[in-house]
């Protein structure tokens, strides 16, 4: 009996572990952490209306991540934006992501193709404040969607992080995703050739996709650092 009570116990600190890390990770999406802010737990925790355990086990998850990082005698901090550690990120999203396109032509079913198809974003000229987080989600979700259809699983894990990594830890500077810079058509070109079953067609496109949304982020988030540094 006292085996299951600990079970039990360790299921539930699980459970609140993951509720606290999920309730931080939409406050670091909608920016209500903003980068290079210091975090207190315990503000965190009347916020989010649960004790200090689990938001501290989610705050050291997050640490982990890469996405905020714990200073003695500070307490924790969002880490702050790095353009070389943006690079990396694309460079290897690209890498991973054109590697699979092989994988995901030869395993595409009439679902899959379904599943696609309902990521598509066509952008309209509005531009709202919750455009640009609606238009990094369903970007995510294209991508991931993709990748998955390669049946490749550690692949997929690896994508899943450097996403949570961009979208979490850079917000602010993936909002170039806009009406003025759709990435609609470009997911739709290579969804085009992924459904024609033309492997070249779709490296070329995911390749050309990269290069136009690692460079407009990166110009983004160099101007800015750069807004950042003349203020203070």
């Amino acid at each position: 009996m006292a085996r299951q009570k600990r079970g039990k116990s360790g299921k539930n600190e699980a459970s609140h572990t993951q509720v606290a890390y999920e309730g931080i990770k939409d406050l670091l999406f909608t920016n209500e952490i903003s980068p290079g802010q210091k975090i207190s737990y315990r503000q965190l925790a009347e916020r989010l209306g649960m004790s200090l355990t689990p938001v501290i086990q989610a705050l050291k998850h997050l640490e982990f991540q890469g996405i905020v990082r714990y200073e003695p005698n500070k307490g924790y901090a969002t880490e702050p934006m790095s353009i070389q550690e943006v690079q990396d990120i694309y460079d290897l999203r690209e890498l991973i992501e054109v590697s699979l396109l092989p994988d995901v032509i030869a395993n595409l079913t009439e679902t899959g193709i379904t599943t696609l198809k309902s990521l598509l974003t066509v952008h309209s000229g509005t531009v709202d404040e919750k455009i640009p987080n609606d238009q990094l989600l369903r970007d995510r979700e294209f991508h991931l969607a993709l990748a998955g259809l390669s049946g490749r699983k550690v692949q997929l894990q690896m994508l899943q992080h450097l996403f949570d990594l961009l979208y979490l830890k850079y917000r602010g500077s993936l909002l170039f995703i806009q009406s003025k810079d759709p990435v609609g058509s470009e997911h739709q070109n290579i969804f085009n050739a992924v459904v024609s079953h033309d492997v070249e067609a779709a490296i070329t496109a995911m390749q050309g996709h990269f290069t136009k949304i690692r460079a407009q982020a990166l110009k983004s988030l160099g101007r800015m650092i750069a807004s950042t540094t003349s203020s203070g």
